[in-house]
């Protein structure tokens, strides 16, 4: 008589699997009973026998392999499966390589990797599709952990590797951000000679990419020999994702070039690059070949092409992408509502959101911060107040700290400081760096020391990586005389490793993009950058312009103040504009820091005397200047 042991798999704190033994049947008739059960009743079950008798008591089918690998892909439940197991095990059918297998893939496919593992664990005899089946199912199911750690035991088993169980290894390296891991197995890679492998080598370039490895990605996909329409879109994505949009554009005509033709997928991957980049040229161009394509705006390219117009300039084309949209979710809305926010037309912004409710579309957290940063753009705080309060009475989602930190910003740029601090004792949910750093921004705005002190303990409690914050405090006490504190505070950020961000500004000349720091004179034209800006510094002085050193963070003498700030990289960029284009062209630019008050006072200056449209898009919003004005009406 046939004995079945009954075991029982599950997993331990410590993310391993472990076996504990549950019962036994000694006939295939018990056994069959035991796996009638009601589904949920089984758990994670599986019965084994303890030695093998080819006879069939139940479930006729022919005896042969294709007929079982046949029944599992028709299984359409975890107990139909098990089903078919039983049935292998008692006909002994369970010793087939290939049906244990396929076995172990279907239980992976229906997420079943406790019965996975256990069939897997038992085999005595494995080969390498047996093991990209278990590690492939881990990758599948996010199970990192496992993933790599069954990969490990593969490389010690012997068998070659191949280009199936690799790229799962390096996708759990991705998932996990471990760079490390990743390049030990770029190593055996290279050791087991398959580094002209197109599916390993697509696979390390997406590694790499996701941990931020940009140079180690490009030097693989380099020397790629064959490159497929996924490696570029990732190789695209990484550079945008890694803050060098105008490498994904270059890769993009490349990509054209070598005869490569993108999918929807793709383009919505190149439409967010353009988006970081900010070129309104590189926009249209875009526009054009999605037009020329004839790829329909779904929810998903829509949404990411309205993105891209914002974030360049044009509200206005964004809106038209809105309204050709056939098919918008609440993503779409909100970045429409997101769009008018940052081009400080807040009224506008506010106005979409009973069209949202009439369309069907309930509001969602990223909606609520979309509207509280319009309601801050353009200082609508008893509107921002009502949202507020109406939040969670009326739509059910509850404020987190990213609507908190709206809030203190909307209130903090009005001076309401009183509130601020009210607003925070009564706050349940833990604040984080940013929501700190927004109170920070209020007291810098209104010169509130006492607050700002209290807010920057807070913060550099939470050690921040991000240097705005330190340079932003270091304005505080800059501004208050304290020097100081102002060299503690740079001590502070030598000490934890953090370095100042450098000001760039990249501007949009001819359909070219050109890019200036502050004392630039790298440029070819420079002298005459240079002539150019002492003109417009002298008619703006005739016209009132008196440059504001409170935005200098050096205790040195105020006309040494002055010619810094007379090079900053916003100013250089506008005079290089004044003498590269035609009278009537409208200067865009973008600013990768927050626009000081005084580069803020001399573009709105500029705009008058030369009768130019400039519009600058620094790190917090967009700034549309015109005839000696802003949008932000210089609420900012």
């Amino acid at each position: 008589m046939t004995k079945f042991r009954i075991f029982t798999l599950y997993k331990s704190p410590s993310r391993d699997y472990q076996f504990s033994y549950c019962s036994s049947a000694t006939s295939p008739l018990a056994l069959k009973s035991l796996l009638q059960q009601p589904e949920e009743q089984q758990q994670s079950s599986i019965a084994l026998p303890q030695t093998h008798n080819t006879e069939s008591h139940f479930l006729p089918l022919c005896l042969d392999p294709r007929s079982f690998v046949s029944s599992l892909v028709q299984c359409q439940s975890h107990f139909q499966i098990k089903k078919v197991h039983a049935l292998a095990i008692t006909t002994a059918m369970i010793k087939n390589l290939g049906v244990i297998n396929k076995l172990i893939y279907i239980y992976a496919q229906h997420k079943a990797m406790v019965d996975a593992y256990f069939l897997f664990f038992r085999m005595k005899e494995r080969d390498n599709i047996s093991w990209s089946v278990i590690i492939g199912g881990f990758s599948k199911l996010g199970d990192n952990y496992n993933c790599l750690k069954t990969f490990k035991e593969f490389l010690l088993c012997g068998l070659p590797m191949d280009n199936y169980t690799l790229p799962f290894a390096l996708r759990a390296c991705r998932d996990t951000l471990s760079p490390h891991t990743g390049k030990e197995i770029h190593l055996l890679v290279y050791k087991f000679g398959l580094q002209s492998d197109v599916f390993i080598s697509a696979a390390i370039v997406d590694m790499y990419s996701k941990c931020g490895h940009v140079e180690d990605a490009r030097k693989v996909f380099d020397k790629m020999p064959k490159k497929d329409l996924v490696t570029w879109t990732v190789m695209i994505s990484c550079y945008a994702e890694c803050g060098s949009p105008e490498e994904s554009m270059a890769l993009f005509d490349r990509m054209k070039d070598n005869g490569i033709v993108p999918d929807k997928v793709s383009m919505v991957t190149v439409v967010f690059a353009c988006a970081k980049l900010g070129a309104m040229h590189r926009a249209k161009m875009i526009r054009d070949y999605i037009w020329r394509r004839k790829f329909s705006l779904d929810v998903i390219l829509g949404t990411a092409m309205i993105d891209m117009y914002a974030k360049c300039g044009s509200v206005d084309a964004a809106r038209e992408i809105f309204d050709q949209m056939k098919e918008k979710n609440v993503i779409s809305w909100s970045s429409m509502i997101s769009a008018y926010g940052v081009h400080g037309r807040g009224r506008e912004a506010l106005q979409l959101f009973p069209q949202m409710l009439q369309s069907g579309i309930q509001p969602n957290r990223i909606t609520f911060v979309s509207i509280f940063s319009a309601c801050s753009h353009s200082g609508l705080i008893e509107e921002g107040r009502q949202f507020f309060n109406s939040m969670e009475r009326d739509y059910f989602v509850e404020p987190d700290v990213k609507h908190y930190t709206c809030m203190v910003d909307l209130l903090g740029r009005a001076g309401r400081l009183d509130e601020v601090l009210e607003l925070t004792e009564r706050m349940k949910v833990d604040k984080d760096e940013g929501f700190w750093g927004a109170i920070l921004g209020a007291c810098r705005i209104h010169g509130d020391i006492g607050l700002a002190e209290k807010a920057a303990k807070s913060l550099l409690e939470l050690g921040p990586r991000n240097s705005g914050y330190y340079v932003l405090l270091s304005n505080i006490y800059a501004n208050a005389g304290k020097w100081e504190e102002v060299a503690k505070v740079r001590r502070m950020m030598t000490g934890r490793g953090v370095k100042k961000t450098p000001g760039w500004t990249w501007i949009e000349i001819n359909n070219k993009i050109y890019q200036f720091r502050v004392g630039d004179k790298s440029h070819p034209q420079f002298k005459e950058i240079y002539e150019m800006l002492k003109l417009l510094v002298e008619r703006l002085e005739l016209a009132g312009y008196v440059p504001d050193t409170n935005f200098v963070l050096h205790d040195i003498d105020e006309e040494l103040k002055a010619e810094f700030l007379y090079t900053h990289s916003e100013k250089l960029a506008i005079a290089f504009a004044l003498i590269a284009t035609a009278e009537d062209t409208a200067i865009r630019m973008t600013k990768n820091l927050r626009i000081c008050g005084d580069c803020h006072t001399f573009i709105r200056m500029v705009s008058n005397i030369v009768q130019r449209n400039i519009v600058v898009r620094d790190s917090i919003r967009f700034h549309h200047f015109s005839k000696g004005s802003c949008s932000c009406g210089d609420y900012w």
